[in-house]
């Protein structure tokens, strides 16, 4: 397998003070299929060489890392920093599909420096992944904390070397912000790989019985002691065990046929269809509702027109007394508009416009009152 080069290039330039700098490099060997970390040290960044004016310690540094020519990283390689005055973190696992030259560029003030990927390293069939809650990820990528974790985890594990193959932030695995309390941490997760096949412990962790458990709100089964506690908190209900000793079966490839399909005595195409004609159906369905409408339409015509009582009965049913008294009011009243349209008399001052009873004003006559009848027209 070939050699995966990755330049790392830290460069000088956004210090206050700087003047012309050269680039420096640094050759870093990491491993294909294993946990690579390279710090960022701020101390390394404040007395480099080329620096004209001395930096303070307390000066905040920001790292900007990407890969040469593009404004993100690699996909198998991530940044991690978590204040201006705390290191930064350059660590991922690469993967035998990253194999080629790869230039890293962190433009703050820093050595250049370059990675040859090297070979992987030998096969760990047993995987497993454990997720800590007590630690963020900026916490278990130095070399202390992470060994002290393989050196508590082979309490759990067969005899057998351990070692890193990955550690994500849980931010990164769909995991919530924690609350800004003191002693929550987002959480990290580890995969550890091993030789060694699971050690009994674990297989029951990972049990269905413990699976289970976990889905109640209970922990899980833990029949060893959990040499892990006190220092790190892991989660055992979020522990994954792979088992790659046993090679899966490849995929069969489909072989292309001649597009005949073959005899199937359960297959009985369909035969030839006979000629059908639809005319019936088609005066059927246009002229049924048709002949309903037409129905429909007779019937109301004819309660409408032909039903009606007309005013002849209405009269028959209505009393003489009550038909004579309405002849006399309505002749009266065409009688008294016919003498009002006719008088020339002006009328009385009582019932001309002159006087406001409710706010006391006097207004002169507008218009000429003989020329008002007495009872307006009703039409």
């Amino acid at each position: 397998m070939a050699a995966v080069l990755i330049w790392i290039s830290l460069l000088v330039g956004l210090l206050a003070g700087l003047g012309g700098t050269e680039v420096q490099q640094t050759t870093l060997h990491p491993l294909v299929g294993r946990v690579f970390v390279h710090t960022l040290d701020r101390e390394n960044f404040l007395h480099l060489p080329e620096l004209v004016v001395a930096v303070p310690a307390t000066v905040p540094i920001t790292y900007h890392a990407h890969l040469q020519g593009h404004p993100d990283l690699p996909r198998w390689l991530r940044y991690a920093q978590r204040s201006p005055y705390q290191p930064g973190f350059l660590y991922g696992t690469a993967t035998p599909a990253d194999r080629g030259r790869q230039v890293i560029e962190v433009p703050v003030g820093a050595p250049v420096g370059c990675a040859h990927l090297a070979l992987p390293g030998p096969l760990l069939p047993y995987q497993a992944e454990f997720l800590v809650r007590s630690h963020d990820v900026e916490e278990m990528l130095p070399s202390t904390p992470a060994g002290r974790f393989l050196t508590a985890l082979g309490g759990l594990w067969e005899p057998g070397e351990l070692q890193l193959l990955n550690i994500t932030s849980a931010l990164d695995r769909g995991g919530r912000v924690p609350l800004p309390i003191e002693g929550r941490k987002e959480g990290v997760y580890i995969k550890v790989g091993s030789a060694s096949p699971f050690s009994t412990c674990l297989k029951m962790v990972a049990s269905p019985d413990s699976q289970a458990r976990c889905a109640q709100g209970q922990p899980p089964l833990l029949s060893c002691y959990d040499t892990l506690a006190p220092h790190f908190r892991v989660d055992w209900c979020n522990v994954s065990l792979v088992d790659k000793s046993v090679p899966e079966p490849a995929d069969e490839v489909p072989t292309p046929g001649d597009g005949i399909l073959e005899h199937d005595p359960f297959f009985c195409p369909p035969t030839e269809a006979t000629a059908r004609e639809f005319l019936t159906d088609a005066l059927v369905t246009l002229l049924v509702p048709l002949l309903v409408a037409l129905l429909l339409t007779l019937l109301l015509a004819y309660v409408m027109c032909c039903r009606r009582e007309g005013r002849l009965k209405r009269d028959l049913a209505t009393s003489d007394i009550q038909m004579v008294h309405h002849c006399t009011i309505r002749g009266n009243t065409e009688e008294l508009r016919q003498m009002a349209a006719s008088r020339e008399v002006p009328r009385p001052l009582s019932t001309l416009p002159m006087f406001n009873v409710r706010t006391g004003e006097r207004l002169p006559p507008q218009v000429d009152s003989a020329r008002v009848p007495l009872i307006l027209d009703q039409h």
